[in-house]
């Protein structure tokens, strides 16, 4: 399936990647992509960049190479309470923001019941639109849970083709990204198709997640990255 715009991006900013904003922005216009969200690593990500980095995104052109940029960030799940790596007032100022749970960063599995609370605490938040790599084993979660919570607040669950690559460093991504299309499928609740760049290349890519969509035969107006129009419709920050 091909998304018209990717919703997970990272830059040099984040430390560990290999492209600027302008070189991925000019991938994307080559692609044929109708947007592109660029979303680096929080601060609590080790070589992640200072939060007035995000502060200062208001001076960026909108703009590149022919198509619109959103500058956002991945957050970082610090822990079950839901904290993030990014005060409240500066989340308002971005376009699109991704929260995921990293290890670097929220410590080893603080168990189902824990890692699911802090998946729900973040969906109810109005400044946070969606959900990194859910599907990481290494984190278990009530999926039936996280399913319902998306549904109820609007927030979107990303399928993400870098955790599908094979011999990747995730768990159980493939069964776990199945049990969410299965249950996004079930219930009517969107999901992203996230790339999860960290090089120009690889922008958009969805060898992995769209092969696990055409398994279970998820209907693509559930996935709500594949027009600019259709994403822009339903970010909660553009409700």
């Amino acid at each position: 399936m091909k998304v018209a715009v990717d919703t997970h991006t990272h830059t040099v900013s984040s430390g560990h990647a290999y492209n600027t904003i302008r070189e991925m922005a000019y991938m994307a216009s080559q692609m044929g992509q109708e947007a592109l969200a660029i979303t680096d690593h929080g601060p609590e990500m080790e070589g992640g960049p200072h939060k007035y980095h995000f502060h200062n995104m208001k001076i960026l052109p909108r703009e590149y190479y022919g198509i619109p940029i959103l500058f956002g960030v991945e957050l970082n799940i610090m822990d079950e309470k839901g904290t993030v790596d990014l005060p409240d007032w500066l989340l308002k100022q971005l376009d699109i923001t991704v929260a995921s749970i990293h290890g670097e960063c929220y410590g080893k599995s603080r168990g189902i019941e824990k890692n699911t609370e802090a998946y729900l605490k973040i969906m109810q938040r109005e400044d946070i639109e969606i959900i990194g790599h859910p599907d990481d084993g290494r984190f278990e979660v009530d999926y039936e849970a996280l399913v319902d919570m998306a549904k109820k607040t609007g927030t979107l669950l990303e399928i993400n083709n870098s955790s599908l690559k094979p011999g990747g460093f995730r768990v159980n991504s493939y069964e776990n990204a199945r049990r969410i299309l299965e249950l996004c499928k079930e219930t009517g609740t969107m999901v992203v198709l996230g790339s999860d760049a960290h090089v120009d290349v690889d922008i958009a890519n969805t060898t992995y997640s769209s092969k696990v969509l055409r398994e279970v035969e998820f209907p693509e107006e559930l996935v709500a990255n594949t027009s600019y129009k259709k994403l822009m419709s339903v970010l909660k920050r553009r409700r």
